[in-house]
């Protein structure tokens, strides 16, 4: 099973290499990088190219491991049992499968996606530790172990919030998406926008990377947002005329596709004030 990117997504070289890699160490594919350069959807175009399903786990900050593997409704089975009902006799009827079950028992081999794992408790990673190396685990309510009946290809992804601890490291294939240079954020705009006009797609990539390289932005526009913003200007037929900036207007158009919070918008317009007062 050899990834080689899809016509929906621009896989670069070594980050095809590094899928790859992982697929055959048969390791957790760890991926980190800035929000927004396509950490996620990386996993679903692994699926895709593979031909297997893929089965979701989005963390969340309260998210438990535990859940992750099964998660036993002691507080139905009670309530059960106080109205005689007959099913509260198999403890089975109360255990809802997490995701890693789910992984683990599917008919075929599938893609598992753990994805923005630093959004959790600084102790989660480690308590899968085993459960993604053995690919197994067991089920105290039952007695039974569940053993992975074909080995998910595991990605997991992190916008780097926080250290993630070494025993985990260790066990995984890490790959680090860098931020997309021209060149390619080119290919990956002919993706999204076929046919955009050579000389449109010129001035708004050199501005967007102007913007990014501005010193004291808080928050970089990123690889999704540069899509929403060209498909804004492509739906208000913009000419590379229209998105050309001088001192005064240090704004770029529509520039709520790109700037997030009033900090980042406040710099653009003192940038101008400082450009008007120079004149």
């Amino acid at each position: 099973m050899k990834f080689q990117g899809t016509e929906t997504y621009v896989a670069t070289d070594d980050l095809t290499m590094a899928v790859n890699a992982a697929v055959t160490l048969e390791r957790p594919l760890l991926v980190k990088g800035e929000p927004g350069t396509g950490k996620t959807e990386l996993a679903r175009q692994v699926a895709e190219a593979l031909g297997v399903p893929m089965i979701e786990w989005n963390i969340k900050s309260t998210t438990k491991a535990q859940q992750g593997l099964y998660e036993y409704d002691a507080v139905s089975r009670l309530r059960d049992s106080q109205l005689g009902e007959e099913r509260v006799h198999d403890v089975r009827n109360y255990i809802r499968k997490g995701k890693l079950w789910q992984a683990f028992d599917a008919d075929e081999k599938v893609v598992l996606l753990i994805d923005e794992i630093d959004k959790a408790d600084i102790e989660f990673p480690n308590d899968l530790l085993q459960e993604l190396d053995k690919m197994e685990f067991h089920v105290y309510e039952t007695g039974e172990t569940i053993k992975a009946r074909h080995r998910p290809i595991v990605i997991i992804t992190s916008n780097n919030e926080k250290e993630l601890p070494d025993a985990f490291l260790r066990r995984c294939f890490f790959h680090y998406i860098r931020f997309p240079d021209t060149d390619t954020m080119r290919k990956i705009v002919e993706v999204h926008h076929p046919g955009i006009k050579g000389e449109l797609l010129t001035v708004a990539l050199t501005q967007f990377y102007e913007i990014r390289e501005q010193s004291g932005l808080k928050k970089k526009p990123s690889t999704s947002e540069v899509l929403d913003w060209l498909k804004l200007l492509l739906a208000e037929d913009m000419d590379p005329e229209d998105l050309r900036r001088d001192g005064a207007n240090a704004l770029p158009k529509l520039h709520g596709a790109l700037l997030k919070n009033e900090q980042d918008v406040h710099l653009f317009e003192r940038l101008a004030f400082m450009a008007r007062r120079g004149r």
